[in-house]
């Protein structure tokens, strides 16, 4: 297990004792190991420093700074992050911290949390949150949304290599969004990515890009091809199709596809619907068809997934009644 050190060298750090689990590796573990476009959940926390260069990667990114603060440069822009409120961003788009205030300790601790930008794009209900996010804003959450000893807690979950604590993390995460969503949040940097239409021209490749993804969740469980959504952008279907994967990194086709296996996993969570209709509504066009592509992405079968979550529920059960 981990612990949180109280004197020496490490004082207020995490320490593992030895023989401490790691944590579990899930399933679709592989597809985020070869898929940059999408970074693997994670939460950490470290000493602040500045970056050599700017860079990018796969999430939705979460910061919080214990005092003084952080100044990014994100996409040629200066942005001031404070201590003690958590920041969200999509870091798809290049960002580099370029000056950092250790606070008046001197000892200033950062925690970032990454969220799979593929998770954050299935979650509901989030509406103007999604839009602020891909529009390539910078929000703070309110107050009251985390506190030092949440995220540290959320941190021991993330390490104690249990599944279940794992997923009661993620969720929290989800249900801190959804509210999040409902009662406002504030600003640091204003989305400024906006949808072009087939009219518009000389717009930004992200722009572009991002009409396309727009596209592509609101009609998710419809066909898909190049050439429909080259016409939502106005552009040649092979140039639409080279500017999402050099923006995405990541080709329209597996997006699409990695986005509809998302849905399927949650309905098949859900319970109540077949794995046949789990398939159709997330816009698979045959069940041979999403049989190779689920297996292929979480290394077992949709019904072997069903089954494990319900043996873990009626495990989760038990365990409460005790």
């Amino acid at each position: 297990m981990a612990v949180i050190a109280e004197s020496g060298p490490e004082k207020g750090k995490t320490v593992r004792k030895p023989g401490a689990p790691r944590p579990v590796p899930r399933p679709d573990r592989t597809f985020y190991a070869k898929t940059k476009a999408f970074g693997r959940f994670g939460i950490r926390w470290f000493d602040p420093k500045l970056m050599p260069e700017q860079h990018w990667h796969g999430h939705v990114e979460f910061n919080w700074f214990t005092e003084g603060g952080m100044t990014y440069r994100f996409d040629g822009r200066l942005v001031e992050i404070p201590a003690q409120r958590l920041v969200m961003f999509w870091a798809g788009i290049p960002h580099q911290t370029v000056h950092i205030d250790h606070g008046p300790s001197g000892n200033a601790r950062q925690c970032n949390v990454y969220l799979p930008l593929d998770t954050f794009l299935h979650m509901p209900h989030l509406g103007e949150l999604t839009e602020a996010m891909i529009g390539g804003g910078i929000v703070m959450l309110p107050e009251d949304a985390v506190d030092d000893a949440i995220l540290e807690r959320w941190y021991q979950d993330y390490r104690s290599g249990n599944a279940e604590r794992a997923d009661i993390l993620k969720s929290e995460i989800a249900n801190m969004l959804r509210r999040t969503a409902l009662v406002g949040w504030e600003e640091l940097l204003p989305p400024w990515i906006e949808t072009v239409s087939p009219s518009m021209r000389g717009a930004s490749p992200l722009r572009y890009v991002v009409a396309m993804v727009r596209h592509i969740l609101e009609n998710l469980s419809e066909p898909l091809s190049a050439r429909d959504l080259a016409r939502v952008v106005g552009l040649h279907p092979n140039y639409a199709l080279n500017l999402f994967t050099r923006v995405m990194r990541i080709p329209i086709r597996r997006f699409i596809i990695r986005m509809r296996l998302i849905r399927a996993r949650a309905l098949l969570f859900e319970g109540n619907v077949s794995i046949a209709n789990a398939a159709f509504q997330s816009g698979f066009a045959s069940l041979s068809q999403f049989y190779a592509h689920f297996r292929a992405a979480y290394g077992i079968t949709p019904l072997e997934m069903r089954q494990n979550l319900l043996a873990s529920s009626k495990d989760a059960g038990r365990t409460g009644e005790e």
